[in-house]
């Protein structure tokens, strides 16, 4: 518990979990304890009183609450001297409007009032939890989706009529796609067929690769058999890392 001097007829105290904890309070029981919380606060009155003079005299306290965290909060306790100062208003809590900027200080006449002050940090941080609840079950929801994408591994075939076709595709690249490619002759035209695999590369990089290649070959539907094919009868030119190899040359 941290007290702060702001001037001679207000403090500033921190609360914490942790001093909750060094009590064997919860959150909780202060929301609901009316003698717990009421003895919390004498301790808080005490220790302003010795640190700096804080002397409450049967004063009325205007109490602002301002909850920092899901568990923290900062209390402005200012001693009134003159009891007209108090405004009715301060009693309950004040109209929300607008609550889009975070949560706004909430205001008391008095000390009893600090079980409220406590029962609105207690929903705060029961709101906290269940929209970080909520965050998590749509985190667990993206990973199955993306765990299942990288294990898409696309294929796609493009046929070139020159090898200075499939050279240049190569130089074009510039090594960019890293993934698993290979170069075959068909016997039938004399014509090149480039095989390549996504690899673990992302969607929007291996669908870039693919606008390279179709400016200088011609792609075509392929399927796995196709490939089975190829790698049993195919006369394979340069296997696993053909655009590689040839955008070296």
């Amino acid at each position: 518990m941290k007290i702060e001097k702001i001037n001679d007829n207000k403090i500033r105290c921190t609360l914490t979990s942790a001093d909750l904890a060094e009590r064997n309070l919860k959150l909780s029981e202060l929301a609901y304890g009316t003698e717990k919380a009421r003895s919390l606060f004498q301790d808080m009155m005490l220790e302003a009183n010795q640190q700096f003079g804080f002397n409450v005299d049967n004063a009325p306290l205007m109490v602002e609450a301002v909850p920092v965290a899901p568990d923290s909060i900062v209390l402005i306790i200012t001693r009134v001297e003159d009891p007209q100062e108090l405004d009715t208003r301060f009693a309950k809590f004040a109209p929300s409007g607008d609550d889009t900027d975070g949560p706004e200080p909430v205001q008391y006449s008095g000390a009893d009032d600090i079980i409220d002050l406590f029962h609105k940090l207690c929903d705060v941080k029961n709101k906290a939890q269940e929209i970080a609840k909520k965050a998590s079950q749509k985190e667990n929801e993206k990973e199955p989706a993306a765990s299942e994408e990288k294990n898409v591994d696309l294929v796609r075939t493009f046929h070139f009529s020159t090898l200075d076709d499939v050279i240049s595709s190569a130089k074009a690249l510039n090594q960019y796609f890293t993934g698993s490619n290979s170069l075959y002759k068909n016997r039938a035209d004399a014509n090149y067929q480039l095989v390549l695999h996504q690899s673990g590369c992302k969607p929007e990089e291996f669908n870039k690769v693919c606008n390279i290649l179709s400016e200088y070959g011609r792609q075509e539907s392929f399927s796995l058999a196709a490939e089975a094919f190829l790698l049993e009868h195919g006369n394979a030119m340069v296997k696993e890392n053909a655009l590689q190899e040839l955008a070296s040359l």
